[in-house]
């Protein structure tokens, strides 16, 4: 049996309330939903309940319970209310879907085997080695835009999405994120309510699925919907309360969300967690397991209540093709670096120029920050176009999360700034990213002891190690105002995270401004035949590094000067050869803890070679307030350190 597409509709306000407010600039439509239509959604998501049990039963693992509750909204979304293509799912002008609650994988899988991307067979084969159906989503499959399964970040992806759809593409897809109850206790779900609210991101529809059980025990607020309204309310949204198992309640509210100006829409589903599964449903203690010898007895019940049923899925509508055609490759700096040598700059300084330079050259380079903007110098992209630069305010998860989403689909080239210290806040979201093989560039400022009177809780002493850590990631620490426009030049070109950590204090102007440098590739600043010594600086430490060198020249002792210029990936070739030319004595001196920063990733290089000795000069421990110079000097990275450490490596 054919059964047509269904229409859209708005069932009368009569039959039901899913709100107590009224929708905002919505017409409304009074009609009654056809019932046939209405029992070939319920279903789909009978057959996806079904679906995600037999995957579950047959890896012996995953989450049917958590699957179970969100079944008709899923079924709703996928074959009603989203457009896409099943031959392109990451076509750009296709409706994008985010399932923050990763551990639900199964019944995502389940949903795009029934629209017909892939053989429903082929779900047998969750969390499998050999099979890109994971426990929990990952970009491997080319259905999926990020990862999820760490909790509470599906929201700042999805909106960060929303607001390139909405502000930059100009385009009529719209972003969907479903959200479980248990990690919207995470803060970073309400650092994203909050910039959706604020940015009126009317494209963007927060799916809450309040099914009252939790991981161990009962969530905070179980089923009381009310207080999700209120708080949704209150973050600027529209906020619409359904029943989450009624086709009709469903399919109303996505069609009020679509029909809703000038605010974002949460819809929040009163669900219970193993919804039609009997004995199952709304029992603790099932969260995280397969159903065991209960398989075969609740398929039977489900299958006998769809007997004779087998109606094929609706085909989706087809998306507005109206998401401009981008490129984000062989980005280049408007103009060459303008520097004298000699004169002083701030690497930070000299990153905001960068960052306009790209601007100039190509407009989907977008700058974020965290109201830093003014000291990180990411503000210089508001003279290009105000359009480039999204201020996401002092939530630096929700910073990282809306930069990955913006750079979905390869949409934007994604900057994001904050000082270094406080990327720590968003090492889950960093983490994630590089699972999701996104591709931005963090820049953080305010680097070190050498940021001065501020004092420890401002200053990254930590953050090399962080990023060192990350799959993938590209650590970029620039040494002067040329080699930081090179930085972010390479880094608008690299896959994969790249870091660029820049300096508060200005600098010498090393280089030429034609100075070529090259991901991997260090410098060697100075050199001669009768070095003694490798020392390897970075940032401020160079600097030091260099009067050490002259101190150390004019009593006759020479030493080789490195600049790394990526930590990661380290040119441990030129380091080597250089160490075993000068006697197989190298130090190493850095703004940095000593664990995971420069000196480890040379040490590391170097393990293998047992006749090279790598010493190390590092911030040993919580520093205090004070002026720069001094600072450098009590936690032993000043050139005098250095020229002492020197004179201890040769004797």
């Amino acid at each position: 049996m054919t059964i047509d597409r269904l229409c859209p509709l708005i069932c009368s306000m009569t039959q039901r309330k899913i709100s107590d407010r009224e929708p905002i600039n919505i017409k409304k439509k009074i009609s009654k939903m056809d019932s046939e239509k209405s029992k070939q959604l319920q279903i789909i998501a009978d057959r996806l309940r079904i679906q995600s049990i037999l995957a579950t039963s047959a890896s012996k693992s995953g989450h049917p319970s958590s699957c179970a509750s969100m079944a008709d909204i899923l079924s709703v979304l996928f074959f009603h209310a989203m457009k896409y293509k099943v031959s392109a799912p990451k076509d750009p002008s296709s409706d994008r879907f985010i399932l923050s609650k990763g551990h639900a994988a199964p019944i995502l899988y389940a949903a795009w085997a029934e629209a017909g991307l892939f053989p429903k067979s082929e779900l047998m084969n969750l969390r499998k080695i050999d099979s890109d159906l994971e426990g929990h989503p990952t970009p491997r499959l080319n259905f999926i835009d990020v990862a999820t399964g760490s909790l509470g970040q599906g929201l700042s992806v999805a909106a960060g999405m929303a607001y390139v759809g909405k502000n930059i593409d100009k385009a009529s897809y719209r972003t969907y994120c479903l959200i479980g109850d248990g990690e919207s206790a995470e803060g970073s779900i309400w650092e994203a309510m909050h910039f959706a609210g604020h940015y009126k991101l009317d494209n963007l529809v927060a799916i809450f699925d309040v099914n009252r059980l939790g991981q161990s025990e009962p969530t905070a607020l179980q089923h009381d919907v009310e207080t999700y309204r209120k708080r949704a309310d209150a973050f600027g949204f529209h906020a619409i309360v359904i029943d989450g198992h009624n086709i009709e309640e469903i399919v109303q509210a996505f069609d009020e969300a679509a029909a809703t100006k000038g605010k974002p829409t949460a819809i929040i589903a009163k669900t219970f967690k193993g919804h039609g599964l009997d004995g199952v449903a709304d029992h603790e203690n099932w969260h995280g397991k397969p159903l065991g010898d209960k398989a075969a007895s609740i398929v039977k019940n489900i299958e006998e209540r769809i007997a004779g049923s087998n109606v094929p899925a609706p085909i989706a509508e087809s998306p507005v093709e109206d998401a401009p055609v981008v490129s984000i490759i062989n980005i280049r700096l408007s103009s060459a670096p303008a520097y004298k040598k000699g004169e002083t700059v701030a690497t930070r300084v000299a990153y905001g120029t960068a960052l306009m330079k790209l601007a100039q050259n190509n407009s989907r380079v977008i700058g974020l920050d965290g109201d830093t903007k003014n000291s990180t110098y990411s503000e210089k992209i508001k003279k290009v176009s105000t359009d480039n630069y999204i201020e996401c305010y002092i939530a630096e998860q929700n910073l990282v999360g809306v930069a990955i989403g913006a750079a979905c689909r390869d949409r934007t080239v994604a900057f994001c700034s904050t000082f270094a210290a406080f990327f720590t806040r968003a090492f889950d979201q960093i983490r994630m990213g590089a699972i999701s093989q996104t591709n931005i560039n963090c820049v953080g400022s305010h680097a070190g002891v050498s940021i001065g009177e501020d004092g420890p809780s401002q200053m990254a002493l930590e953050d090399l190690a962080m990023f060192r850590t990350i799959p993938g990631c590209t650590v970029f620490y620039p040494s002067d105002a040329v080699s930081c426009e090179r930085a972010c030049e390479l880094a608008a070109n690299t896959r994969g995270i790249c870091f660029i950590r820049t300096s508060r204090p200005a600098t010498v102007v090393m280089y030429d401004n034609e100075e070529l440098f090259q991901v991997g590739k260090a410098k060697v600043v100075r050199e001669n035949p009768g070095d003694k010594v490798v020392l390897i600086g970075a940032g401020i430490t160079m600097h030091e590094g260099l009067k050490a060198a002259d101190t150390l020249a004019s009593n006759g002792i020479h030493v080789c000067v490195i600049d790394p210029f990526t930590i990661k990936p380290l040119d441990a070739d030129t380091i080597r050869a250089h160490a075993l030319r000068v006697g197989g004595k190298v130090l190493t001196v850095e703004d940095h803890y000593p664990e995971g920063g420069i000196g480890e990733a040379v040490a590391s290089a170097l393990s293998t070679d047992t006749n090279i000795t790598v010493k190390r000069l590092a911030v040993n421990e919580v520093p205090r307030s004070g002026p720069p110079e001094a600072l450098l000097e009590k936690y032993g990275i000043s050139a005098n350190c250095i020229v002492k450490a020197v004179y201890n490596l040769l004797q």
